[in-house]
């Protein structure tokens, strides 16, 4: 399943967040969503995933999601929103019992989508046991659980500290090669985006446009900081954003 986004425009009352926004998003591609703070990154994500609807445009679902798809669009977010009671086996079964799985075949799924994000030894672990990393890899293992079409990741790094992002990001990359998936990824951090984005699309100040869609060629999982490549395109993506970010930010100081 793609998706298309034609035309999308969104207001809250009087303030235009989102303007003409005109976007595929190919399968089993990760499009990372970059741009100054107060752009609209989010609410694009919510207007993805159907949280809300926009002023105008369309969001467009074209073909239908892949066999044993439970939810064809999935969200992680930046915090875990992990059940505190439940162990990690039981935070992801929680998706499972929404669609009546449980059992032998939700042990199946379950025992899958942990051994995929290197998780097995914790599943009977609680959230108050586990790292920031590991109950991101937990909110990540959830979502794999329904095997969406589309996964949507608000800044699912941003909580974590820089070795954690590190090795998160080695995470997300070895799931992607082991199984693509298409995902939408919004991030304020540029090595993230170049890192992970097979596209990113770089959206200007409110209302955000998007300025422009940089490809990256380079495989995923063969991508490394310092890479000339990679550096390439992260000063690129910065050229880009400085002074918009600049503005941005006075115009927050000035709120």
């Amino acid at each position: 399943m793609e998706i298309s986004l034609d035309s999308i425009c969104h207001s809250y009352g009087e303030t235009e967040v989102l303007s003409d926004i005109n976007m595929a998003i190919p399968t089993g591609r990760i499009i990372c969503l970059v741009g100054p703070s107060g752009c609209g990154k989010s609410t694009l994500l919510r207007l993805i995933g159907g949280l809300e609807r926009p002023t105008s445009g369309r969001v467009l679902q074209i073909g239908a999601p892949q066999p044993g798809c439970l939810n064809p669009l999935t969200y992680v977010f930046q915090d875990f929103a992990l059940l505190p009671w439940r162990s990690v086996q039981g935070n992801i079964s929680l998706v499972l019992e929404d669609h009546g799985i449980r059992g032998a075949a939700a042990r199946a799924v379950i025992d899958d989508v942990l051994d995929r994000t290197n998780l097995s030894e914790f599943a009977r672990a609680l959230p108050k046991q586990l790292s920031g990393g590991m109950k991101q890899r937990v909110a990540i293992a959830r979502a794999l659980a329904v095997n969406p079409a589309v996964m949507l990741l608000d800044e699912p790094l941003s909580a974590l500290d820089a070795q954690t992002r590190e090795l998160l990001m080695d995470d997300l990359v070895g799931l992607w090669t082991r199984q693509p998936f298409t995902a939408v990824y919004v991030t304020h951090n540029l090595i993230e985006a170049v890192r992970l984005g097979h596209q990113i699309a770089v959206l200007s100040r409110r209302p955000g446009k998007i300025r422009e869609i940089i490809e990256i060629d380079t495989p995923i999982q063969e991508r490394r900081w310092g890479d000339p490549v990679c550096q390439r395109k992260h000063d690129q993506l910065w050229q880009l954003m400085r002074e918009e970010a600049r503005a941005a930010d006075k115009e927050l100081i000035d709120v």
